[in-house]
C-alpha cells in the first residue's frame, strides 16, 4: 500500500492517485496514523513484519522464513527439519542471475517441481530433500536428516546481475557445515535438472525466461509460538493465498480458510475473500485478510499496476465495511511494509494504518495517503503496538499493574 512520491507522476504516490472511496470512508471516521512494521528505518521482510503485526516479537519468536512458508504449503515439518523459501530463477552460463523470478513464471511450475523433488543429495549422508512449488515462481525446500542447522547463508543474491552466492555455515558448527553443503549440492543439481527441461525449452522458444535454477533463502526451523487466543483472547482465522501468511497463522493456532480464487498473486478473487470474511466471522471473532497484489506491483516497478491493485483492494474494503456492522465491530487496515515502485524492493518507510469501529475518535481525514496518515490522530506506532491497541478498543486487553 505505502509508496513514495514520484516525479513522473506529479510527485504523487500510487495511493494518492488511486480512487479509494472506501478506504477514505474508513479513514474519515476512524483512527489514522503511521506504522513502522519493526521500527523507523528498518527494512522489514514480510515474515518478521507479519509476525509483529499479529503481536509476536520477531526478536523472540523468529526462527527463519523457510519453516513458515513450508507450513503454509502444507508440509508437515518434523523436529530437526530445516526449511527454505525458494525461487525458480533464471541464470546464465556463469551462474549470474538474470531474473530472480524467472519472468514471474506462473504456469508449469508443478512440472518443474516434480523433477526437482526427485533430487538426491549424495555428498551429505543421511539428508533427504522435499521440494514443493507454491505460488507462481515461489517454492519451498525442506532438508530432513540428522545434524542439520538453520544457521546457513542464502544462495539468492537478492539482485539481478550478481552471481548466485555459495551457502556458508554462519556459526562454524558441524551441523551448519553439513547443511550448507547440502544446500549447495541441491542448487547445483537443480540447475542440472532444469536447464534442459522441455518446459524451459518451450519458454525460451517463446521468448520467455527459463526457470533453470532454484535459489534458496531464509533457512528456518519450526517456530514455537504461543497461541493467538492465549495472547489476545481472540479466536482467529486467516484468509490469504500466500503460504508465508498461512504458515504464520497456522503456527499461531489460527484456522486457515481454503478460498477458491485466493491466489496470492497479482490477480485474486476479491469478492470471494470478502464473502469469506463474513463466513469466517460467524464462529471467529478475529479475521485476518491478506492481499499480496500491491506488493507485487511495487517489486515490478509498475505504477499503473499498483494504482489498479489498490483500487481493487478498495473494493474489498468496501464489501467488508458494508457487510460488517462497523457500529459493533472493528476493522483495521494497514500494510506489512512499503514497496515503492521507484525502488522495487522493501524500504523502511512507515505505512498508513486505520482502525475503524464503535466509539473510535474520528480523524476527519478526507483522502487516505501516506501524507495524510502522518497528520492523523493515532500518531506513529510500531507493528507490535497494533494488536494491543485493537484489543484495548474491543475490551479484551489485560490490566498492566494492579
Amino acid at each position: 500500500m505505502a509508496d513514495r512520491p514520484l516525479i513522473d507522476h506529479d510527485y504523487k504516490t500510487p495511493l494518492e492517485y488511486a480512487n479509494t472511496p472506501n478506504m477514505d470512508r474508513l479513514a474519515k471516521g476512524g483512527l489514522v496514523g503511521q506504522l513502522d512494521p519493526i521500527s523507523p528505518g528498518i527494512r522489514a521482510g514480510s515474515d518478521v513484519a507479519n509476525l509483529a503485526l499479529l503481536g509476536y516479537d520477531p526478536a523472540k519468536y523468529y526462527t527463519g522464513r523457510g519453516a513458515l512458508e513450508a507450513m503454509g504449503a502444507g508440509i508437515e515439518l518434523r523436529s530437526g527439519d530445516v526449511a527454505f523459501r525458494c525461487n525458480f530463477a533464471t541464470v546464465d552460463d556463469d551462474f549470474r542471475v538474470q531474473d530472480r523470478r524467472a519472468g514471474r513464471i506462473r504456469k508449469g511450475t508443478s512440472k518443474l517441481a516434480k523433477v526437482v523433488d526427485a533430487i538426491k543429495i549424495d555428498g551429505v549422508p543421511g539428508v533427504k530433500t522435499i521440494f514443493k512449488s507454491t505460488v507462481d515462481h515461489r517454492a519451498v525446500l525442506v532438508l530432513r536428516g540428522e545434524k542439520l542447522s538453520r544457521m546457513v547463508s542464502d544462495v539468492d543474491p537478492k539482485e539481478e546481475g550478481a552471481k548466485i552466492a555459495i551457502s556458508k555455515a554462519l556459526d562454524g558448527s558441524e551441523e551448519a557445515k553439513r547443511t550448507s553443503a547440502a544446500v549447495n549440492e541441491f542448487v547445483k543439481r537443480s540447475h542440472e535438472a532444469l536447464r534442459e527441461h522441455p518446459l524451459n525449452q518451450e519458454r525460451e522458444n517463446d521468448g520467455e525466461k527459463a526457470a533453470n535454477i532454484v535459489l534458496t533463502r531464509g533457512a528456518g526451523t519450526i517456530p514455537n509460538l504461543p497461541s493467538f487466543k492465549s495472547m489476545f483472547d481472540l479466536r482467529g482465522c486467516c484468509i490469504s493465498g500466500t503460504p508465508l501468511v498461512q504458515g504464520i497463522s497456522l503456527a499461531a493456532g489460527m484456522e486457515v480458510m481454503d478460498i477458491k480464487g485466493a491466489t496470492g498473486g497479482i490477480k485474486t478473487d476479491y469478492e470471494a475473500k470478502a464473502k469469506a470474511v463474513i463466513e469466517g466471522s460467524k464462529d471467529k471473532n478475529f479475521v485476518l485478510v491478506h492481499v499480496k497484489a500491491p506488493d507485487i506491483a511495487g517489486h515490478d516497478g509498475d505504477f499503473k499496476g499498483k494504482v489498479r491493485t489498490l483500487e481493487e483492494v478498495d473494493t474489498l474494503v468496501g464489501h467488508i465495511i458494508d457487510e460488517v456492522d462497523i457500529g459493533l465491530n472493528y476493522v483495521a487496515l494497514t500494510a506489512d511494509h512499503a514497496t515503492p515502485v521507484g525502488y522495487g524492493a522493501h524500504t523502511g518507510d512507515p505505512v498508513p494504518v486505520i482502525i475503524g469501529g464503535p466509539d473510535v475518535p474520528a480523524s476527519r481525514i478526507l483522502k487516505l495517503s501516506e501524507a495524510s496518515a502522518a497528520r492523523g490522530n493515532l500518531g506513529r506506532i510500531r507493528g507490535l503496538d497494533l494488536m494491543p491497541i485493537v484489543t484495548d478498543l474491543v475490551g479484551r486487553s489485560r490490566l498492566y499493574g494492579s
